[in-house]
């Protein structure tokens, strides 16, 4: 059993999920759809627009991605995203990969967040030594200044969310998660979708 098996057994439990390998801009993307109400082309789509918004407005960004992402795991997960080093795999909700209620800066402000995670990483930073608030506050100062790159209709709220999220203190920006009460959390959501 794979490292995504195992944290696909623990967060969703024994459901059916579809599972589908796709090739989005270059990069492998695993969508693991436990949604029937989410329609994999629609998720597919929105990735596909969030990664163009960073390669038309900071392609040096997307460079890095290129160099610093082997993959794209699309599941769903009671965080926006998450950046896995031991695979290089950079993990984008599934949800919130659906949600056509916002557009696909917001997505690629969170692809963008995780890459510079994986730029950490590939920079050699020890995982043992990291300040995770400062580590937060550079990924957060990247969201800031690719919102300033996009237009100002699509850029006012990754703004917004990046300059909120550099007010807070070191415990805010960079909080211990309780995952059994997200997980718990996530699953009463998905258990109100399917009824």
């Amino acid at each position: 059993m794979g490292l995504f098996d195992r944290i696909r057994d623990a967060l969703l439990g024994a459901d059916e999920t579809r599972v589908e390998e796709h090739m989005v801009r270059g990069f492998a993307v695993v969508v693991e759809n436990s949604r029937p109400d989410i329609e994999t082309a629609v998720v597919l789509q929105r990735l596909d627009d969030a990664l163009g918004l960073i390669a038309t407005h900071q392609p040096w960004r997307f460079a890095h991605l290129r160099r610093d992402v082997d993959r794209f795991w699309v599941v769903r997960y009671p965080c926006r995203g998450a950046f896995f080093p031991d695979t290089r795999t950079c993990m984008t909700e599934l949800t919130f990969l659906a949600r056509t209620d916002i557009t696909a800066a917001p997505v690629a402000s969170s692809i963008l967040h995780e890459g510079m995670h994986a730029r950490v990483h590939a920079m050699g930073v020890s995982p043992v030594s990291r300040d995770m608030a400062h580590e937060e506050r550079i990924c957060r100062r990247a969201e800031l200044a690719f919102g300033q790159a996009l237009p100002p209709e699509l850029g006012a709220p990754v703004i917004e969310r990046a300059r909120a999220s550099l007010l807070l203190d070191d415990a805010d920006v960079a909080p211990a998660i309780d995952w059994a009460e997200a997980q718990r959390r996530q699953a009463a959501v998905d258990a109100a979708a399917r009824k």
